[in-house]
């Protein structure tokens, strides 16, 4: 039921855009002034008007919210990881809103099983030696907002590095903390970005600057003891349409600065025992090769592994001695470590003193290769080895391998199973399974099923998706069904569990995730279809997969709602202009729905960044024309459009709150229909809203809670039981 509440009009205040010849009329630009009273008062009542409309929603949010409490052991230990003579984890307390970050003492006793077995620390339960390097309940006291960017230890253990963001707008304050003393140094540093590193030696951390429009653009070194005004920039990146960022080496020699592009991008060293402080290139960017490199000393010679796509469009890894980089590229010798696979994406490689670590996605999936270093690049070459799992649809990944350590720490994941930590010996190919992330009230993952599936795009390209069900639904073209994508810069939409999903699942609704062009799911191509003037193809993609959906026999076609996040969300405007006939309810979290006006002003936070992804329609009148055809903001027509939800925070930095506000503004306009269309707005969060995880609990809540009441699924299915009732 819903009721009769009248939403806020914005008024209108005509702005007009010219470029290539073409006049655009936007009414409401004028949401931009973020500091007009005018602005705030308009998102105040945006926000009444949600809350009024939906009220009716509270009591299912707070019974999923219930849901996902009672599901989630609150109380909980990460494995803990070893570095140098400590193992550190974080731990999470029933309650409180963050984790808490903390060590203990890690001992050499020269067995090696014992040495590198993680102590057992148990919920609740005080760890023998205990240190608390820094907990986020007690920073975020007091404070609107509280998120942290980044953490970082010296080698000999002795000084910590963190920043934190107070407003949302990921702008961190650096702070160093003293772990022998617990008293925090004079040195603050304001308006980092995420990355934090000290150098070897514990003299330095190295921190990221972003330039007006939220590029990071600087490298800078702080020496400890010193003013901030005499910081030290390593290297500075003028190419407004490039992103730079920086890491440690594994075996801590260089500091590695990388510049990209999703296209080409360009490596710089320093080596850390350089008394000019140097910073050298390896492969220039003139060479439009897009990789990433990671040095190692053999036998007294450095060489580099390169991940590349110089002729291999899904990447391959090559290796490659350091004095070879004085030649033009064309003369250099390449030795192929990882040959070039058109069913496998290489992602990226790494190393340990002993082995090569690679990421690869095959059959959509992620996941590790390992080989010696023994015999690297040589006609000896060992063939890599693939630590095996027994599902389908699973993602493994990398999370932790120390330059001398003689194992690595794995993370496993479905949409079934639990988040997985595992530890792979790399001396015997031994797995060790050391925890799975509980869940509370009952769950079996035998109640669930996941498939693959396909659907067909217009031009004929089979889609993967994802269906996920209640295993008891039975396929009677009844069902409710939520379709989410993603589909931009080839990132994936990884088989992953997902605690709060079940609160979906257990009322009956089968989950589809479409795996569209755009993402990385099915290789390199998969992402130059779906990306600049190929980006309809996203689109389509999605629609195909509601078709299919939709005729499966599984799903009744007026039950049918759609969820995508960020460029998602770009997905979701898209996807309501395209067949709004489709949809019951569209929810479009922190939506890129204005896309052609962000872009074309290289001012704006990250838009230069977008070139690459959707064009750049400054100087490209094809590529405007072709954004102009999609761009949501500017293709909404007088139709009955479903009932939408965008949901945005006001700090946001990545997506600004300008877009879904002028988006709901104008759909409400034009639409024809009755269906209410709401803007939800976090007054003090940022792109991945509130901070606290009882407030992204809550988020999740009212998101679902919003597309169960669109297609009248609020109640649990019979089989389903409660988690509230059974996890007392």
């Amino acid at each position: 039921m819903m009721t009769t509440t009248q939403p806020p009009v914005a008024k209108k205040v005509p702005t007009e855009r010219t470029h290539h010849g073409q006049t655009f009329i936007d009414d409401y630009e004028w949401l931009r002034e973020k500091e007009n009273p005018e602005v705030i008062a308009h998102l105040e009542a945006e926000n009444a008007y949600t809350e009024a409309v939906t009220a009716n929603q509270e009591e299912l949010r707070q019974r999923i919210f219930e849901e996902i409490k009672a599901r989630t052991v609150e109380t909980d230990l990460s494995v803990p990881a070893r570095k140098r003579g400590w193992w550190y984890y974080t731990r999470t307390e029933e309650g409180q809103q963050y984790g808490i970050h903390c060590r203990t003492a890690a001992q050499d006793t020269g067995d090696l099983h014992a040495d590198w077995t993680p102590p057992v620390v148990e919920p609740g339960v005080p760890v023998p030696g205990e240190q608390i390097l820094i907990d986020g309940n007690a920073e975020a006291e007091g404070k609107p907002f509280f998120s942290l960017g980044g953490l970082a230890v010296t080698e000999d253990g002795n000084l910590l590095a963190y920043s934190e963001d107070n407003a949302g707008d990921e702008r961190f304050t650096l702070r160093i903390k003293d772990l022998r003393t617990g008293e925090l140094l004079p040195d603050v540093v304001s308006n980092v970005f995420y990355s934090l590193a000290f150098s070897p030696d514990g003299t330095r951390v190295f921190y990221t600057v972003v330039d007006d429009s939220w590029r990071p653009y600087q490298i800078k070194a702080h020496t400890l003891g010193t003013p901030v005004e005499e910081d030290t920039v390593i290297y500075q990146e003028d190419d407004v349409a490039m992103w730079t960022g920086f890491d440690l080496s594994a075996d801590r020699t260089q500091l590695l600065i990388g510049i990209s592009t999703s296209e080409y991008s360009e490596y710089r060293v320093l080596d850390f025992d350089d008394p000019t402080g140097t910073v050298r290139t390896l492969i220039p960017r003139s060479e439009r090769i897009l990789y990433e490199a990671e040095p190692f000393t053999r036998d007294g010679v450095r060489e580099y592994l390169i991940t590349h796509n110089r002729d291999a469009l899904n990447s391959m890894v090559s290796l490659v001695a350091e004095t070879e980089f004085a030649k033009p590229v064309a003369e250099q010798d390449w030795r192929t470590v990882v040959a070039h696979n058109d069913a496998v994406r290489v992602n990226g490689a790494s190393v340990t003193s002993t082995h090569v670590l690679v990421s690869v996605r095959k059959e959509t999936t992620e996941r590790v290769q390992v080989l010696p270093l023994e015999g690297l690049g040589t006609p000896a070459q060992a063939s890599p080895v693939e630590p095996a799992f027994d599902e389908e649809l699973y993602t493994a990944g990398l999370t932790n391998a120390e330059y001398d350590s003689p194992i690595i720490r794995l993370s496993y994941t479905s949409y079934l199973t639990p988040p997985r930590v595992y530890d792979y010996v790399l001396a015997s190919g031994e797995l060790e399974l050391r925890k799975e992330t509980p869940v509370r009230g009952g769950y079996n993952p035998a109640d669930y099923v996941a498939e693959r599936d396909w659907a067909t795009a217009p031009d004929g390209t089979r889609v993967p998706l994802s269906v996920l069900r209640r295993a008891e639904v039975t396929r009677d073209g009844s069902n409710p069904a939520l379709v989410y994508a993603y589909g931009s810069y080839e990132i994936s939409m990884d088989p992953a569990f997902n605690i709060s999903r079940l609160s979906l699942l257990d009322r009956g609704v089968i989950f589809v995730v479409a795996h569209i062009r755009g993402g990385g799911e099915m290789g390199r191509a998969w992402y130059d279809q779906g990306k600049k003037l190929h980006k309809k193809n996203s689109f389509t993609d999605f629609v195909a997969a509601t078709d299919h959906v939709a005729a499966s026999g599984w799903v009744d076609p007026a039950r049918i709602a759609a969820m995508g996040g960020s460029a998602g969300g770009l997905l979701m405007g898209a996807v309501a202009n395209l067949a709004p006939e489709k949809y019951k309810a569209v929810v479009a979290q922190v939506p890129f729905v204005d896309a052609l006006t962000s872009i074309l002003d290289p001012d704006l936070p990250l838009s230069a960044l977008e070139w690459e992804e959707w064009g750049n329609p400054i100087t490209d009148p094809e590529v405007y024309r072709y954004m102009s055809e999609y761009t949501p903001y500017e293709n909404i027509r007088p139709v009955d459009y479903p009932r939408i939800a965008a949901v945005t925070s006001f700090n946001d930095t990545r997506v600004l709150y300008v877009e879904p506000a002028k988006w709901v503004a104008k759909l409400r306009e034009v639409t024809t229909g009755s269906e209410p269309i709401v803007l939800k707005i976090e007054m003090e969060g940022g792109h991945g809203g509130a901070s606290g995880r009882y407030e992204a609990w809550k988020d999740r809540a009212w998101d679902y809670a919003f597309v169960l009441d669109a297609l009248d699924a609020q109640d649990l299915l019979p089989s389903a039981g409660s988690p509230v009732q059974t996890s007392r």
